[in-house]
């Protein structure tokens, strides 16, 4: 998958995994960590059919800017043809991504192989 992320930063991890490139949130996603976080997730997102997994399991707090994340990268994704699988395991994130509907849209897995094993990502429309 040829691209050219950003390199890591407080807030983010980018790594290859099984075809797909990994984002690993850590710490405290809020608006701050967006906007260190949008750049390389564009950059991931913007090719032709992305294979892409977001691991939420090292971030600490989650909140409305997160998910503004997650609806972007999905929605890059899979307008360019491509899958994005979501791992999460922290209840309070999980709740979250429950009460807004997102995973439904994104079910999350709890671990990368459960992610991997998926035989569908990214159900629904734009």
């Amino acid at each position: 998958m040829p691209h050219d992320p950003a390199p890591p930063t407080r807030h983010l991890r980018i790594h290859q995994d099984r075809g797909h490139v990994v984002l690993e949130f850590h710490g405290e996603i809020d608006i701050l960590a967006a906007l260190e976080i949008t750049p390389a997730l564009d950059a991931v997102t913007g090719g032709p059919a992305p294979q892409v997994v977001i691991d939420l399991r090292p971030a600490d707090f989650f909140d409305c800017s997160g998910l503004r994340l997650l609806y972007r990268a999905r929605r890059r994704v899979l307008a360019r043809g491509g899958r994005l699988h979501l791992v999460c395991t922290q209840p309070l994130t999980l709740r979250v991504l429950r009460a807004t509907g997102l995973a439904r849209l994104l079910p999350p897995s709890a671990s990368l192989d459960e992610a991997f094993s998926r035989a569908e990502a990214t159900s629904g429309s734009l």
